[in-house]
């Protein structure tokens, strides 16, 4: 802790400021930015006050939203949901799908799970999907990190040669298809494996999915001592795994849904304590709101309004801090968009569209972007609007080029943004300017 709290519980920051203010000295070198800390996470010697430094890199650590959790001690919330993919891996031995929106914490939470899982002896490999992801590629790999040693023609006092081969070393040459992998896990024994797929949303490759349903089956028919988790923005589990029936049996939904207001407010404390800051009531409301359930927006706006307020040397992070931390993004993201799309936004029938362009960000949270005007006008709280709601949203094509469109068979025209970007900036900023009402 950094700033030291007094026995009433209020913040006492007064000795850590006087120091700072007389921090100052004389030096030859030009006063330019430097780092705070050294790449080992030292605190670099002549660059700013140390206790600050501290400060700064403990905001880092327990609130820094650039990378996924991966450690427990840094997880907040989520409770249940962890304890349901444990039971889920652990009592019923199934493979599991998480599902939710972008941003809303499926890869902290399978970090979190993993090293849950390391200290249960259960070997954990994890691996990152891609577009142009291959199924041989991808299993080849995990195969390489499983120890033949776990192998059932294997002895424990095998010789020396044997400890340095995997399981890759079983597998034909050539490509290799799920049954083969299956028929190399099957023996499998003395330690449970699971292989951690995130992001599978991402795979493009029709045939990689199709191998999967069939690895799971078999995997399953054959009760392997390996599992799957499957991660992915989806809003639902068909949107993931197609209609598979023949292994709807043996895998387990689980939805990541967005954070309570108490899991939000307890990723604050976290910092807090880390630090000795303090956020105000109204501050930790403020960043709650914004962040609408997302444990990113909460990390992004709590640690940039820490940084705020070490900025301007005080303990108490303000409404102030989080109102500059919240414009600090907003810049930063509309800068992010070409030109013409910063310049478009700006234009008085695109502000006057807003409510309708901010249901249709709300709208645009499934894996591939598209939305109807259907769910627009859900979103928007009045599903007897589509006629209109479509009509807005046409208006935008061209030569505005907002939004791109296709026509589905099922259900007519649907939009997309064309810049992503967009749908986050218009939430923030509509979140923004409901607190400034």
């Amino acid at each position: 802790m950094i700033f030291k709290r007094g026995k009433d519980g209020e913040t006492r920051g007064v000795s850590f400021l006087e120091r700072m203010r007389g921090a100052d000295t004389a030096t030859t070198v030009p006063d330019l930015p430097g780092f705070a800390t050294n790449a080992t996470d030292d605190f670099a010697d002549g660059q700013g006050v140390r206790s600050l430094s501290r400060a700064r890199l403990a905001i880092s650590e327990t609130l820094g939203a650039s990378q996924p959790v991966t450690q427990r001690d840094r997880f907040a919330g989520r409770r249940d949901t962890l304890a349901e993919l444990i039971a889920a891996i652990e009592q019923q031995r199934a493979h599991v799908v998480i599902y939710g929106e972008r941003g809303i914490g499926k890869t902290s939470l399978v970090h979190v799970f993993a090293e849950t899982a390391r200290d249960a002896r259960y070997l954990v490999l994890y691996g990152s999907c891609g577009v142009e992801a291959r199924f041989d590629e991808m299993f080849r790999s995990f195969a390489a990190r499983i120890p033949l040693l776990y192998h059932r023609n294997v002895s424990p006092t095998a010789d020396e040669a044997e400890h340095n081969r995997s399981f890759e070393t079983l597998l034909p040459e050539g490509p290799a298809g799920p049954r083969e992998f299956a028929d190399i896990f099957v023996d499998l024994v003395g330690t449970r494996v699971v292989l951690i797929l995130d992001e599978y949303d991402r795979v493009a490759d029709a045939s990689f999915r199709r191998d999967i349903a069939e690895l799971i089956k078999n995997l399953s028919d054959r009760a392997a001592r390996v599992q799957l988790i499957l991660t992915g923005v989806a809003s639902n589990l068909d949107e993931l795994i197609g209609f598979t029936p023949s292994i709807r049996r043996n895998i387990i939904g689980l939805p990541v849904a967005p954070m309570a207001a108490g899991e939000m407010t307890d990723l604050l404390a976290m910092g807090e304590k880390a630090t000795g800051l303090a956020y105000a009531d109204s501050a930790r409301a403020m960043i709650v709101t914004m962040a609408g359930g997302s444990p990113y927006i909460t990390r992004l706006l709590g640690s940039r309004a820490a940084h705020a307020a070490l900025d301007a040397r005080v303990a108490t992070v303000t409404d102030a801090h989080v109102r500059a931390a919240t414009e600090s993004t907003l810049n930063e993201w509309n800068a992010g968009l070409p030109r013409r799309v910063q310049a478009m936004l700006t234009r008085p029938e695109v502000r006057a569209a807003w409510p309708t362009l901010i249901a249709a960000a709300r709208a645009s949270g499934s894996p591939d972007g598209w939305f109807g005007a259907d769910e627009v006008a859900a979103e928007a709280g009045d599903i007897d609007t589509a006629p209109a709601v479509e009509r807005t949203l046409a208006g935008f094509l061209s030569p505005l080029d907002l939004f791109e469109t296709r026509q589905d068979a099922q259900s007519g025209a649907r939009f997309r943004f064309r810049y992503q970007g967009v749908a986050q900036l218009l939430n923030l900023s509509a979140a923004m300017a409901r607190l400034s009402a």
